[in-house]
């Protein structure tokens, strides 16, 4: 079993009805690039992360063409909420509507054969030149809350499976970074407490943020897989 990730597909049907290549011609036909790519390397017993931003669908009806589009293809898919998922409604409302074939996680944790992982959407943190203080404050503390929640479910899951927990592999996904150019916050002093192993996040699109992005938060090795930053293939998690 292999373990992959990918985030901001940013679907809109098929013909897409909101093309990507407004925002440059190396989005052409990306998605049919994606699917490729993923057909080639992962196999139904993969497990397959999507960190946010998958469809610009305003309603969970409208998304579920991106979402049927999504579940045929192979790996055990898990999705977390990106800033331009409107059409995200309950975890209810969205596993049943898609039957186990993606599996919707938001302040979740799950274990999987030696694998923890879960997560929730994240969000900017104090030390961003966009955070308000007024704004943004209780969504960056909401989604702590939440942050710390999928991790306390990992733990709990990890210790009904009765295996070692010091043999398991730790996965935080988030859709925002937990940082940029080393600032600390209250995201990687929970990457700190936990040990995690891995955390997988999407969101950024420009290069010079790109280069932001550390490899490491002392323990933890930091992906960034949005879509173009991985150059439209499947990232392994290693």
């Amino acid at each position: 079993m292999k373990v992959f990730a990918i985030g901001d597909l940013h679907l809109s049907g098929q013909p897409p009805t909101k093309p990507m290549t407004i925002f440059g011609p190396h989005w052409d036909n990306h998605w049919e690039r994606i699917q490729a790519h993923w057909r080639e390397h992962i196999d139904p017993n993969d497990l397959v992360f999507l960190v946010g931003d998958m469809s610009w669908a305003m309603r969970l009806s409208d998304a579920k063409v991106d979402l049927d589009t999504i579940a045929t293809l192979p790996g055990k898919k898990f999705m977390i909420r990106g800033n331009h998922d409107y059409w995200w409604t309950s975890l209810q409302k969205m596993n049943t509507l898609m039957e186990g074939r993606i599996t919707f996680l938001q302040g979740r944790g799950l274990y999987h054969n030696g694998i923890a992982f879960g997560g929730t959407k994240g969000y900017i943190y104090p030390q961003d030149p966009f955070f308000k203080e007024a704004d943004d404050r209780h969504i960056y503390e909401r989604e702590l809350i939440r942050t710390k929640a999928a991790l306390d479910a990992m733990e709990t899951a990890i210790t009904e499976s009765g295996d070692d927990p010091s043999q398991i592999t730790r996965i935080l996904l988030l859709h925002y970074p937990p940082t940029l150019e080393n600032h600390a916050n209250g995201f990687t002093d929970l990457l700190e407490q936990y040990q995690v192993d891995h955390c997988v996040f999407g969101h950024l699109h420009d290069k010079a943020s790109f280069q932001k992005i550390p490899s490491h938060w002392g323990h933890t090795q930091l992906h960034l897989v949005s879509a173009d930053a991985a150059n439209f293939m499947m990232k392994e998690i290693p």
